[in-house]
């Protein structure tokens, strides 16, 4: 609950001056409402009398005040609604971006997108909801004030039906918050259920399981109705007794009014200005609809206060120094969101300069591993560092220049092919002088693919075997990603050259060839070991040949790091072979079963995907990329 409030008055803080100056034009609004009943009442009795003809000058004026402050209410409400939401939206997405891998994952993507979109709106109309709101009670409450002032009697005749209608609205305002957030609920779960569709339509189509699909996105559809209509009908209701009541409280005010009047009580003046503050105070539409909208806005505002209350680990203040990539960790534990143990007290030392592959059967803990190595995410218990620093410690900047990764499924980001091998790269070489955003074609005699990109990501897609790709692209790097249909192996590719386009110490690869065919991933596995004792390399595989060509092998089963030694040595045991046999891998039988020796040696043509040289080192040029390929852990 402070979370959610916490969020609703920051929303009405970044509104700012414009939430300052809508108060101050709704209530020179409200003023000028109180005072035009009064001012028509003075104007028909110096009509009647033939007093100052000023009056009904008055009364014009204060219609001109009322309609001059609706339209800037309207321009300053309209302003800081717009402003508010725009920095709400920015501070949910910096915080998802800091977020750690595990933590975002827990969101999924269409319910983020939804509180993103439609509930930061919601909670950005905080400023005006409490604004409104509140001035929107002045007028029934002037009313009774002014009626009082005029005859007693009135002013009790009102108020005794504003507490009636006060006891109605507070059921309102409970029952149609609960309505509100439930909605908001259901419909998120619709959005991320259609994003998870999109996503894979092509397995889908394949499966020919549409109707079921489309059954499965619409199941939250009844109870999205259910609470829509709820909320509806809320509001109805309570249209419906204002409605009902107001009129009510109309009748009595004339009717108390001509008694007084036959009784010499009143003027026909005053009556008129009571008849008018009658309607005014029984018109409580505007009350209702303030109501509304801040029933509305706390609900965005609770919904986006969730997304916000996922801690963000915190950042390093420590330089990363001189080293060659040592990396080590040290009772490594990961827990599991139900609390099963992903990795179990892992002890790990990794070489500067060694390549080592990480094998072990599906859920075994690879992919964790993996993400803790350079900090996609944090360990629950026990450490890693990176040249004798916890990685905790080290200065974002710093972490994600010295680790790049290249995964399974990479997503390429940036507008272009080389913003996305780029990405890595330190922002003024990430996108160079030439061909200018809106026409990115290369000057004319210039080959496509060469034009003005940066020395280093040209030989990070010749390592990565994919510049022959972009090359046949019609604008080459320049290409737009929208544009470009990959393959999964070119896309694959594209991630690699993405993780070799920088220069840092430590690389970090998750099944990153899985995709490739045996040819090019010998290709690329060669520029991935390149000149020994450059970088270190930590590879999740699943293949006989990339072990072999290892320097070392983590064996991870169950969580736990069963053996760490060169993979001659572990081939003798048949449970580490049984690793190889129970993976649907295409180079197991080149690379195993065919031979009993294939899985020892490390000759390029038994097929085994690496020189003899070749599990040692790495090429100068094959340069590994900074974190901006790091999975979203910029932080």
């Amino acid at each position: 609950m402070r979370t959610r409030d916490g969020q609703f008055r920051r929303a009405i803080l970044d509104a700012r001056g414009a939430t300052a100056t809508l108060a101050l034009v709704t209530l020179v609004g409200a003023v000028a409402e109180l005072l035009l009943p009064a001012a028509l009442g003075l104007a028909v009795d110096a009509t009647l009398t033939g007093g100052s003809r000023w009056w009904p000058v008055a009364a014009c004026a204060l219609v001109a005040v009322l309609v001059a402050t609706d339209s800037l209410g309207d321009l300053a409400g309209g302003y800081g609604a717009a402003r508010a939401t725009a920095r709400l939206r920015e501070r949910l997405l910096r915080h998802l971006f800091a977020l750690d891998v595990r933590a975002a994952r827990r969101h999924p993507v269409g319910d983020l997108a939804g509180r993103l979109v439609g509930q930061a709106a919601d909670a950005g109309q905080a400023g005006n909801a409490v604004v409104l709101g509140a001035i929107a009670l002045l007028p029934p409450l002037g009313s009774v004030v002014a009626l009082v002032m005029i005859e007693p009697l009135l002013g009790l005749t009102l108020l005794a039906g504003l507490v009636v209608l006060a006891a109605l609205m507070r059921a309102f305002v409970t029952d149609a918050s609960a309505a509100t957030t439930a909605y908001q609920r259901a419909l998120n779960l619709i959005a991320g259920r259609l994003l998870e569709s999109l996503s894979g339509a092509r397995t889908i189509a394949a499966a020919a399981t549409r109707r079921a699909e489309e059954d499965r996105v619409l199941a939250a559809l009844p109870e999205l109705g259910r609470h829509g209509r709820r909320g509806w009908d809320l509001l109805a209701r309570a249209s419906a007794r204002t409605a009902a009541v107001a009129p009510l409280m109309q009748l009595g005010v004339v009717a108390v009014g001509g008694y007084a009047l036959t009784a010499g009580w009143l003027t026909p003046g005053q009556l008129v200005s009571a008849v008018r503050y009658a309607a005014t105070g029984a018109g409580l539409g505007a009350v209702l609809a303030g109501l509304n909208r801040l029933v509305r806005s706390r609900a965005g505002a609770a919904r986006v206060a969730e997304a916000l209350a996922s801690p963000v680990p915190p950042d390093g203040d420590r330089p990363l120094p001189p080293g060659r990539g040592e990396l080590r960790l040290r009772g490594v534990t990961v827990y599991a969101d139900d609390g099963r143990p992903v990795l179990d007290g892992v002890d790990l030392a990794v070489p500067a300069g060694a390549t080592v592959a990480v094998v072990g059967p599906s859920g075994a803990g690879k992919s964790t591993l993996a993400a803790v190595a350079g900090r996609l995410h944090d360990p629950d218990a026990g450490e890693v560092r990176l040249d004798g620093v916890p990685l905790s410690r080290l200065r974002p900047d710093e972490l994600r220049r010295a680790v790049a990764y290249a995964f399974d499924r990479p997503v390429l980001v940036g507008a272009t092919v080389h913003d996305a091998i780029g990405l890595a790269l330190p922002a003024d070489r990430a996108t160079p002088p030439g061909p200018s955003p809106v026409d990115p074609r290369p000057a004319e005699g210039t080959p496509a693919g060469d034009a003005t990109a940066d020395p280093a990501v040209r030989r990070a897609a010749e390592a990565a075997a994919v510049a022959d790709v972009v090359d046949r692209l019609p604008l080459g790097f320049w290409t737009p990603l929208a544009d470009t249909p990959l393959s999964g192996g070119e896309a694959q590719r594209l991630g690699l050259a993405r993780a070799f386009a920088g220069d840092g110490r430590l690389l970090i690869l998750d099944d990153a060839t899985s995709s490739l065919d045996t040819v090019t991933e010998h290709r690329i596995s060669r520029a991935v070991a390149g000149r020994a004792g450059g970088r270190t390399r930590l590879v999740v595989t699943h293949r006989v040949a990339t072990a072999a060509s290892a320097d070392l092998v983590a064996w991870l089963d169950g969580g736990r790091l069963r053996a760490l030694a060169p993979h001659a040595a572990l081939w003798s045991d048949p449970a580490y072979r049984a690793v190889f046999r129970t993976v649907a891998d295409a180079d197991a039988g080149n690379g195993a079963s065919a031979d009993a020796d294939a899985g020892v040696g490390a000759d390029a043509d038994a097929g085994v995907g690496a020189d003899a040289d070749a599990g040692v080192g790495a090429d100068a040029d094959a340069g590994v990329g900074a974190g901006a390929a790091a999975g979203g852990a910029a932080r």
